[in-house]
C-alpha cells in the first residue's frame, strides 16, 4: 500500500482517540457506577475500542517510513498499550478473574473475535534486531562446541578382527538375498494362483454389448462424479471457504506474496531513513552552531550585562549570579517575563500562603477523618456499593494527549506533495536542534558571565574600599559539604568482577541453564473464541476458558508489558506467571511464544536441571504437516470426536497419519476421518475430573477466592430478596440461621 494509505489510518486512530478521550473524560462517565455489571460492560466497550486503535496504530508503525512520524506514533502507541493494561487491571478488580468474555458486547458492536485480537507489536524485535542475532549466534556457536566436545570425549573405538567383521557383513548379505528371494517366490505363487482361477472359471460367455455398456455405466457415474466435486471445489473457493491449489499463497507471483514482499522493503526503508534521519540530527546541529552560535552567544551576554546593570541601578549592588541547580541564565529571564517575579513580595505573601497551606493540610486531614467515618458505616451498612465503581485516573491518558496535539499541531495538515519518498523534514530537526545550541551556549555564557560578574564586583568592592571573600568561602564550603553528603550510600556489589558478560553467558549455555527454544509467535497457539462465556456466568457456571483467552491473557500479562519500557515501568503488571493444565495444552509453546516475540532468554530454572476451537486447529495442522483437505475429510466429525483432547493430542495422531508415505499417496487417496480416529482412540483425553480439580486449584488462588466471594454475595443477595417476599415461617428461620453464621464467621 502507499504512504497516504497508512497517513489517513493514522489519522482515522487519532479521530477514535479523541472520542475516546473525550467519552472517558465525559461527566457521565466519571460518576461511580453501583452496578458491578454495568461497571464492567463500560470498561469493555472502552478496553474494545482501544485495541481496534492499538490494531491501527502497531500497523502504522510497522509500515510508515518517515522517521520523524514514527518517533510521535510510538509515544501514541505506548500510551494506548498502557491504557489498555490499566482497563485490564479494571476489569480484572471488577470480575475478579484473569478471563473475560465480550460474546454480548461484541454482538453490540458488531465485532468479531478476530476484530478484537491483541497484535503483539513488532518494533519489540525489530528495533533489537542486531542484539538478539548477535546473541543467538553467540549461543549456537557456544552449543555446537560444547556438543563437539561432547561427543568426541563419548566416542569409544570398537575393536574387531577382521574375521569378525567379515563374518558380519555376510550374515547381513545372506540376510538381504533371503528377503529379496522370499518376495520373488510369493510373487510366483500368486501368478501360479490367478492363472489356475482363470483356467476354472473357462472363456467369459458374457455379450459385447453388455459388458460394454457395464463399462460405460461404471466410466460415466465416475466421471460425473469427479466432475461434481470439481465444481464443489471451486464454489468452496469462489466463496473464499478453501484456498486454491492452482495460485498457491507461497507462490511469487501471488498477491500474498506480493503483499509480504512490499512489507519487506517498507521496513528496510525505514531503516535507511533512520541512519539518514540521525545523521542529519548531527549535522543540522552542527551547522546551526556555526552558522547561528556567534549570534547567539552575543544577544545573551548583551541580555545578562543589562541586567547587571538593571539591578545595580534598581539595589545599589551587582546581584547574584544564578547556580547550575537553579538554571543559569534561564532563571534570569524567566523572573524577566514575570514567571517569578513574586520574589520580591514573599515576606507577607509567602506568610499568607503558608498560612493557607496550613489551613489546607487541616482541611486534608478533616477530609481524611470523615473518609475514615464514611468508610467504617461503608463497612457496617455496604457504603462501598452506595459509593459505586469508579476507574482510577490513568497514568497514560496524559501522554496520549501529547502526542495527539502533537500530530493536530504538526502532522495532521502538513503539506507534504514535495516529500515523496517520506525522508526526514529538516525544518523541524532545526526546530528542535536550536533549542538543544542554546542551552549548550547558555552553560558556556553562564561560565564567562559569573567570572565577568566576579570581576565587576570585585572592582567595585575596591573602589568602595570593602574586601568580600567570605560569602565566596562559604559557599566553596557548602559545595564541599554538597559533595561529601553525595558520596554516601552503598553501591552494589559485584560477585564477578573478573568475568566477562560473553564468558558468564558461554558458561550459562554449557550448564544448560540458558537454553535453546523453537521460534514461534503467539499467533501459532491456534484456539477458537468462547461465544457462550457470558451466557454460562448469567447461569451461574463457571466456564473453562477457550484456547483463545489463554492466548490474550499471555499477551496482556506475558508479553505487552515487557517489550516496551515506558510501559514496563508505568502500568500495572504482575511480577510472576504460573501456566497451569494438563499434558499437552501448550504450555512450554506459551514460554517460547513470550521469548520469540520479545526476543529474550530463556532460563530452565526447572528443579530438575539446577539439582543435576478444534476444527480450525484440525485443519491447520494437516496444512501444516503436508496434508491435503478433501471433500471426504470430515472435520465437523473430528471436531466432535477430538472433544476432550488437548491440541498436542491432535498433533500426535495427524503426525501418525500423515507419514512421508501416506503424504505420497493424497493425490490418488484422499484423506478421511477415520484415519484420524484409531490414533486418537490409542490416547486417553482429559476426563471431565480432571478439568474439575483443576477448577478447584483455580479456585483456591487468592483471585479464585475473591471471584467465590463475589459469587456467594450475588447468591446471598438474591437468596435475601426471596426470602423477604415469600411467606411461612420456617424460610425466616433459615435467614436467621444465616445470620448466625455470620456473626461466627
Amino acid at each position: 500500500m502507499s504512504h497516504s494509505t497508512y497517513n489517513i489510518q493514522w489519522n482515522e486512530a487519532q479521530n477514535h482517540i479523541k472520542e475516546l478521550l473525550e467519552y472517558e473524560a465525559a461527566p457521565e462517565t466519571q460518576k461511580p457506577e453501583t452496578d458491578r455489571v454495568s461497571a464492567f460492560q463500560t470498561a469493555a466497550v472502552i478496553y474494545i475500542k482501544y485495541i481496534q486503535v492499538f490494531r491501527k496504530l502497531e500497523e502504522c508503525y510497522y509500515q510508515i517510513v518517515h522517521p520523524q512520524k514514527r518517533i510521535v506514533l510510538k509515544h501514541v502507541l505506548d500510551g494506548t498499550m498502557g491504557r489498555l493494561l490499566e482497563l485490564k487491571n479494571e476489569m480484572v478488580n471488577l470480575e475478579f478473574s484473569e478471563y473475560h468474555f465480550f460474546d454480548d458486547v461484541l454482538s453490540d458492536m458488531k465485532l468479531t473475535p478476530a476484530d478484537i485480537e491483541i497484535p503483539v507489536p513488532r518494533y519489540f524485535t525489530q528495533d533489537n534486531e542486531k542484539d538478539i542475532k548477535d546473541r543467538m549466534k553467540l549461543m549456537a556457536e557456544t552449543l555446537a562446541k560444547y556438543r563437539l566436545d561432547e561427543t568426541s570425549d563419548k566416542k569409544e573405538e570398537i575393536k574387531m578382527s577382521l574375521e569378525e567383521a567379515i563374518k558380519i557383513i555376510q550374515v547381513h548379505e545372506r540376510a538381504r538375498q533371503g528377503c529379496l528371494r522370499a518376495k520373488f517366490m510369493r510373487e510366483i505363487r500368486a501368478q501360479e494362483e490367478r492363472e489356475k482361477m482363470l483356467a476354472m472359471q473357462g472363456a467369459s460367455t458374457m455379450d459385447p454389448d453388455v459388458a460394454s455398456t457395464i463399462i460405460q455405466k461404471v466410466w460415466k457415474g465416475y466421471s460425473q462424479r469427479n466432475k461434481t466435486l470439481k465444481l464443489r471445489e471451486e464454489e468452496l473457493i469462489f466463496i473464499g471457504m478453501q484456498p486454491g491449489s492452482d495460485t498457491p499463497t507461497h507462490h511469487k507471483d501471488s498477491p500474498v506474496s506480493k503483499v509480504s514482499k512490499r512489507e519487506e522493503e517498507r521496513v528496510l526503508i525505514q531503516a535507511q531513513h533512520e541512519r539518514e534521519y540521525q545523521d542529519a540530527l548531527v549535522n543540522i546541529k552542527e551547522k546551526i552552531r556555526e552558522a547561528e552560535g556567534p549570534d547567539i552567544k552575543e544577544n545573551m551576554q548583551d541580555q545578562i550585562r543589562q541586567w547587571f546593570i538593571e539591578t545595580r541601578d534598581a539595589t545599589g549592588k551587582f546581584p547574584d549570579y544564578p547556580s547550575d541547580d537553579e538554571g543559569g541564565s534561564a532563571a534570569i529571564f524567566k523572573t524577566k517575563n514575570g514567571e517569578g517575579g513574586e520574589d520580591g513580595a514573599e515576606g507577607e505573601g509567602g506568610k499568607k500562603k503558608g498560612k493557607k497551606g496550613k489551613k489546607k493540610k487541616g482541611e486534608k486531614k478533616e477530609k481524611k477523618k470523615k473518609g475514615k467515618k464514611k468508610g467504617g458505616k461503608g463497612k457496617e451498612g455496604g457504603g462501598d456499593d452506595e459509593e459505586g465503581f469508579k476507574m482510577v485516573p490513568s497514568m497514560f491518558i496524559p501522554g496520549i494527549e501529547e502526542a495527539s496535539s502533537t500530530y493536530e499541531d504538526i502532522w495532521k495538515h502538513r503539506d507534504e506533495t514535495e516529500n515523496f519518498q517520506q525522508k526526514y523534514d529538516a525544518e523541524l530537526i532545526k526546530e528542535l536542534k536550536r533549542g538543544e545550541v542554546e542551552s549548550e551556549i547558555r552553560v558556556q555564557v553562564d561560565d564567562l558571565m559569573r567570572q565577568e560578574l566576579k570581576n565587576l564586583k570585585a572592582a567595585l568592592q575596591k573602589d568602595m574600599g570593602k574586601k568580600g571573600g567570605k560569602g565566596s568561602a562559604k559557599k566553596k564550603g557548602g559545595k564541599k559539604k554538597d559533595k561529601k553528603g553525595g558520596k554516601k550510600g552503598k553501591k552494589d556489589k559485584d560477585l564477578t568482577p573478573d568475568r566477562t558478560i560473553e564468558s558468564l553467558y558461554e558458561e550459562l549455555v554449557k550448564e544448560g541453564i540458558l537454553v535453546q527454544y523453537p521460534k514461534v509467535k503467539i499467533s501459532d497457539y491456534m484456539g477458537e473464541y468462547s461465544y457462550l462465556g457470558t451466557t454460562l456466568r448469567q447461569a451461574n457456571i463457571e466456564p473453562m476458558p477457550s484456547l483463545s483467552d489463554v492466548r490474550r491473557v499471555i499477551t496482556e500479562y506475558g508479553i505487552l508489558p515487557m517489550g516496551s519500557q515506558t510501559v514496563h515501568e508505568t502500568a500495572p503488571h504482575v511480577k510472576s506467571i504460573m501456566i497451569a493444565g494438563p499434558h499437552g495444552t501448550g504450555k512450554r509453546m506459551l514460554v517460547n511464544a513470550i521469548c520469540s516475540e520479545l526476543g529474550a532468554n530463556l532460563i530452565d530454572l526447572t528443579a530438575e536441571n539446577i539439582c543435576g476451537r478444534y476444527p480450525v486447529l484440525f485443519k491447520e495442522l494437516i496444512l501444516r504437516n503436508g496434508g491435503r483437505l478433501a471433500p471426504t475429510l470430515d472435520l465437523s466429525s473430528l471436531a466432535k470426536i477430538s472433544d476432550g483432547y488437548t491440541p498436542g493430542h491432535i498433533i500426535t495422531a495427524v503426525k501418525h497419519v500423515l507419514t512421508e508415505r501416506r503424504v505420497q499417496q493424497l493425490h490418488r487417496k484422499p484423506l478421511t476421518a477415520l484415519e484420524f480416529v484409531t490414533p486418537l482412540a490409542r490416547i486417553d483425553p482429559i476426563y471431565k475430573e480432571e478439568e474439575e480439580q483443576f477448577k478447584k486449584w483455580y479456585s483456591k488462588t487468592p483471585l479464585g477466592k475473591k471471584r467465590a466471594k463475589l459469587k456467594a454475595e450475588e447468591e446471598e443477595g438474591e437468596g435475601g430478596g426471596k426470602g423477604k417476599s415469600a411467606k411461612g415461617g420456617k424460610k425466616k428461620g433459615k435467614g436467621k440461621k444465616k445470620g448466625k453464621g455470620k456473626k461466627k464467621k
